[in-house]
């Protein structure tokens, strides 16, 4: 059975950091890219960050200079470096197998 649990959200002022992890179970961790998807309050849900199974990311603009995603393959564990961050990246962001399976999601609140 394939699992993602998300880990490391919280509240944090704008300008803090977080990080998350997602620890995943159930695959081959080694062989599947991996992504980070935010959902803000009545918007869609949107990648943050990609990582292929060779370690190379991918950012889009919106968190491009703040965000790190990084995996670990002994550890079956993706991550998600937050800095910088701004009111705008609040939501929950949810762990992704890419093409796959989900994470259940954690909230990550940014403050003014």
């Amino acid at each position: 059975q394939v699992q993602l649990v998300e880990s490391g959200g919280g509240l944090v002022q704008a300008g803090g950091s977080l990080g998350l992890s997602c620890v995943t179970s159930g695959i081959t961790f080694r062989d599947a890219s991996m992504a980070w998807y935010r959902q803000a309050p009545g918007k869609q849900r949107e990648l943050v960050a990609h990582i292929t199974t060779g370690g190379s990311p991918y950012y889009p603009d919106s968190v491009k200079g703040r965000f790190t995603i990084s995996r670990d393959n002994a550890k079956n564990t993706v991550y998600l470096q937050m800095n910088n961050l701004k009111v705008e990246d609040t939501g929950v962001y949810y762990c992704r197998i890419a093409g796959g399976a989900w994470g259940q999601g954690t909230q990550v609140t940014v403050s003014s």
